[in-house]
């Protein structure tokens, strides 16, 4: 079923040269909610929502295939090939970060100054995985995600960012005192360990991963495209959540949730946590 996400005011936002349509929902601290391949899903929909719903202003950019669409396997494909072979993006070959970083950041400086607040939350997924850790070269991110970081597609030890770049990166944590989540399946064959091996290499004790068994994966009625295509457990907070009470993938969520509620000022954990979505919505 397609979402016509008309609870988000579409915005096209132009920076650096370029305009991206942005769907914007809530009140509060901004967090850029990053889609994952292969586009704006219901299930990524979804996460908005409840980081909307916490007291949140999302700002979800759109940067591949059709919003709102659940694509079939054929279709998700040709996403995922045209985004391999988009000048925005590095699909392959690690150490450079994607050039569409540069236009995520500006989002981020816009969110910051429309919205207030201490700073900005930023969750990459899957394609757009390590974007958010890029962004922290952008001094108003202060909460970043990495929600299985993929590429380098071609070297499941790779990280997408420059030696230079993570090493002011490194720095800024230490400085300021930030941490990264980073959260993956066991058994993705997309974001392996060897992935967040180097992501501890290169961070320290600022990386902080969280690793789900495969057993705690959604398997029922998934989109063709993850059924097929992706193959394995892979999307820790959109398709193979499983939204129930209790779920790892729903505790996952909600120390995401809570996660930006820490770094961003939402009043206080508690209340955070109270604003926080059930299970089950």
């Amino acid at each position: 079923m397609t979402d016509p996400l008309d609870d988000f005011t579409r915005r096209e936002i132009a920076l650096d040269g370029a305009t991206k349509a942005v769907y914007v929902a809530g009140t509060g601290p901004a967090v850029i909610v990053m889609t994952e391949m292969p586009g704006i899903s219901p299930h990524v929909a979804r996460f908005a929502r409840w980081v909307r719903d916490a007291g949140f202003t999302v700002y979800m950019p759109s940067m591949f295939g059709r919003d709102g669409a659940v694509p079939d396997a054929e279709e998700g494909k040709a996403v995922f090939q045209r985004a391999c072979v988009s000048a925005e993006f590095r699909a392959f070959a690690g150490n450079a970060s994607s050039p569409v970083t540069q236009w995520l950041r500006a989002l981020a400086r816009l969110a910051h100054a429309e919205c207030g607040g201490p700073g900005v939350g930023a969750i990459g997924m899957c394609f757009t995985g390590n974007f958010a850790l890029t962004m922290m070269l952008e001094p108003a991110v202060l909460a970043p995600v990495l929600s299985q970081p993929s590429l380098p597609l071609d070297n499941p030890g790779g990280i997408e960012i420059s030696p230079e770049e993570i090493a002011q990166v490194r720095q800024r944590l230490e400085r300021d005192d930030l941490t990264v989540m980073a959260y993956r399946f066991e058994g993705d064959r997309f974001c392996r360990a060897q992935r967040f091996a180097a992501y501890a290499e290169a961070l320290g004790d600022r990386f902080v991963a969280r690793v789900l068994p495969d057993s705690a994966a959604n398997t029922r009625d998934l989109p063709s495209f993850f059924s097929q295509v992706v193959a394995s457990p892979h999307s820790v907070v959109t398709a193979h959540l499983i939204d129930e009470a209790g779920q790892p993938t729903i505790a996952a969520r909600d120390e995401i949730l809570s996660f930006f509620a820490r770094r961003l000022g939402v009043a206080d954990q508690a209340r955070a946590e109270e604003a926080a979505p059930s299970a089950g919505s």
